[in-house]
């Protein structure tokens, strides 16, 4: 009948116009998103329960990390997700259990990166696998810091904090001049690095204290007292003033080693020293005298935000790509008001 056949002529051309029109509207969208920078990660979706993490983080044989690893993974536990454990302090064995992961094909390769470097072909591997990856701590490697989701520390922050505690402690001391040695964590790590690019900075503004030696502590705490105890007697008592521990359980051992080797520590003349990542035993050391100052990046808070990301990520929240913890300088002055948060480990 020519009604009705002008009617669905009629239809035809009208589903044509909205076609076009809808295929317009998703050029320009398509085009708008390439034209800007990606500021969200597409979530997995469909909630936590039953996702599994591949966990390529630092071994619990280092202070810091067990601490981390036992608030991580039991508020994945706690939602259904499965954590494999593939932690370690060695950077060889990291690449190698990244790669392992990648080949099991989680649902999300959560990692931090012992050596930055190394790490970058595998990060770029997870991404020709499809495999997403959660970078927590330090950053990764620029050329692919593209690929990965992060939430990491301002660690730059963190070793401005400790210049500001040595500048600021050998200044009460009336000292015109001082020695400096710096114990750091791997040094290979942008975590470190990092620390270390804020805190010559910062030194730098206070040239009449030179940093005389720089020596990878690996985050042991074992080293960093033998480290300290060979350094003080390089130089003896009087050539060093002050001590930079990148962790508080590195700085601590640097104190026992002076005193060990009869050196004042604090006081009106002692040996200065600072660190970073608050712990319990930092912030007793900070109100007894001995420790002038630290910094947070204390491991039960980034353990609670890198969980939290993890989970958001896992129900199709779409977070963020990347997230920075807030840091702050502790010292006597407000040792109080982040004694809870540092006293969890």
């Amino acid at each position: 009948m020519p009604h009705e056949t002008a009617q669905r002529s009629a239809h035809r051309s009208w589903r044509r116009v909205v076609t076009a029109l809808g295929l317009t509207g998703a050029l320009l969208a398509a085009a708008g998103c390439a034209s800007s920078p990606q500021s969200t990660t597409a979530g997995s979706g469909g909630g936590p329960k039953g996702k599994t993490v591949a966990f390529v983080g630092y071994g619990s044989t280092n202070q810091w990390a067990a601490y981390f690893n036992g608030v991580f993974t039991k508020k994945l536990v706690a939602k259904g997700v499965k954590v494999k454990d593939l932690t370690t302090m060695d950077p060889g064995t990291a690449v190698q259990n990244f790669n392992q992961a990648i080949a099991e094909k989680p649902d999300l390769i959560v990692t931090a990166l012992l050596d930055t470097t190394s790490m970058a072909v595998p990060i770029q591997k997870a991404k020709q696998a499809g495999v997403p990856v959660l970078v927590f701590d330090g950053r990764p490697d620029p050329k692919v810091d593209g690929d990965v989701m992060q939430v990491v520390s301002d660690n730059v922050a963190l070793g401005t904090a400790a210049a500001q505690n040595i500048v600021e402690g050998l200044t009460a001391q009336g000292k015109k001049t001082g020695k400096i040695f710096v114990i750091t964590g791997t040094a290979s790590s942008l975590v470190t690095q990092d620390r270390m690019k804020g805190f010559k900075a910062e030194m730098a503004s206070a040239p009449q204290f030179q940093v005389v030696e720089t020596q990878d502590g690996n985050w042991d705490p074992t080293r960093s007292g033998q480290i300290a105890t060979q350094l003080l007697a390089k130089y003896g008592c009087s050539g060093i003033q002050a001590a930079y521990g990148m962790a508080d359980y590195m700085a601590l051992p640097i104190i026992a080693s002076a005193k060990q080797a009869g050196c004042p520590v604090a006081g009106q003349n002692g040996l200065v020293v600072t660190s970073s990542n608050c712990f319990k035993a930092g912030i007793d050391a900070i109100k007894a005298g001995t420790l002038y100052g630290t910094a947070t990046e204390d491991p039960g808070t980034i353990a609670e935000q890198t969980a939290d990301y993890v989970l958001r990520y896992f129900n199709g929240e779409n977070p963020s790509k990347k997230e920075t913890v807030r840091e702050e300088r502790v010292t006597a002055k407000n040792v109080d008001q982040f004694a809870a948060q540092c006293s969890k480990a």
